[in-house]
């Protein structure tokens, strides 16, 4: 690479909400994120253009039990079944995938792996529909969660069939990479779900029993692990060597606890007319968030003030939770979630480096990385 950058700094404005201040590097000529903001968004609305027919289709082809509840899901029918115009997702993972693609292998081999990133896509959905089950989140894309409207077990249900139907695709796809595809996208599926079942031990635990350590190798495995697979599938269907899918995978998993850091600082102060989520939601379920486990192990008085309100239950109090918050900020977990971030967009940025040398090919897996992290919805 021939430049260093890496993601935004943002912090809190007079409203509370969060506000980007510049990045941390060097940027190009258009101005400080500008040109870089711009091709992702286009990224990501070719992508979404790209897989949605098939992701549809996909779809269609569940029994009316579990397609339902997947439409639903993806904002394209209401809960009685009548069309919506909703949000299906920012489409990230599937970009990533066909980003990766095109960087090792043109135009042609990101149009063979539209299919991965389908799958990729039908992975992640099938993973957020169990994971609002088990964090009882009522809201996720500004509507109501599945579960809170067909039910737990209805919820569970149509995500175990979204990841069968992930598996099918590439089981079924005659590109030669599908089964190397099929393979580490199955073992990316057992660990998210040994990154969720870490996260939900450590929600059982005392808020003094939880190390930044294995808060963040959760994460890793919660939210950097798909990341990885995705970018890793692009490169196994662009033909890339092993040595360039490992270090896709490696800038894959980089970013993606970057945007997870990212990802639970606007969860503790983001604008919830913009997150889609009620403020402090994850302070209010006592969510052991990676911010707050730095702060919680900082070692300073505001720690031991953050770890008396979090050891009772919430009961309704909007001023408990603006007390937590800030109790996590001046036991500096804002600041240490920012600052890590920008050290993974680095070893991120590293990682690309390896598997992509060329600045110019690399250009649209960089704008997308940066934009995960620079993002303040």
């Amino acid at each position: 690479m021939t430049e260093t950058r890496h993601s935004a700094v943002e912090t809190r404005g007079p409203t509370g909400t969060l506000e980007r201040h510049g990045p941390i590097g060097t940027q190009r000529d258009k101005g400080p994120g500008a040109a870089d903001g711009q091709e992702a968004e286009a990224l990501l609305r070719q992508a979404r253009a790209s897989v949605d027919p098939e992701l549809r289709a996909a779809i269609a082809s569940l029994p009316v039990s579990m397609r339902r509840i997947a439409l639903y899901h993806f904002g394209w029918e209401h809960a009685d079944g009548t069309p919506a115009e909703g949000n299906a997702g920012k489409a990230i993972r599937p970009a990533l995938v066909l980003a990766s693609a095109a960087a090792l292998g043109g135009t042609g081999a990101r149009a063979a792996a539209v299919r991965a990133a389908v799958a990729v896509e039908l992975v992640h959905n099938f993973s957020l529909l169990h994971d609002d089950v088990m964090d009882r989140d009522t809201t996720r894309r500004h509507r109501p969660t599945a579960w809170t409207v067909f039910g737990d077990a209805d919820a569970i249900l149509a995500g175990d069939a979204l990841q069968a139907l992930a598996l099918r695709l590439l089981a079924a796809d005659p590109h030669p990479a599908s089964a190397a595809a099929v393979t580490r996208l199955a073992d990316c599926v057992v660990e998210l779900c040994a990154g969720q079942h870490a996260d939900t031990a450590m929600e059982r635990r005392g808020p003094d029993e939880v190390t930044l350590e294995e808060t963040l190798a959760m994460a890793e495995a919660k939210t950097g692990a798909l990341l990885g697979c995705a970018c890793a599938l692009g490169g196994l269907y662009a033909g890339a060597t092993e040595e360039d899918v490992e270090a896709l995978d490696a800038f894959g998993r980089e970013a993606g606890l970057a945007f997870q850091l990212i990802d639970d600082v606007i969860g503790i102060w983001g604008d919830p007319c913009r997150t889609g989520k009620p403020a402090g939601a994850d302070l209010a379920v006592r969510k052991k968030s990676l911010p707050v486990v730095a702060a919680l192990t900082s070692g300073t008085p505001a720690a031991v003030e953050l770890a008396e309100l979090y050891g009772v239950p919430y009961e309704d109090d909007k001023e408990e939770l603006e007390r937590i918050a800030l109790a996590v900020e001046r036991a500096g977990g804002r600041d240490w979630a920012q600052a890590k971030a920008a050290d993974r967009m680095a070893r991120a940025m590293h990682e690309l480096s390896r598997a992509v040398p060329d600045p110019e090919a690399a250009g649209g897996l960089l704008s997308l990385a940066e934009f995960v992290t620079r993002r303040s919805t």
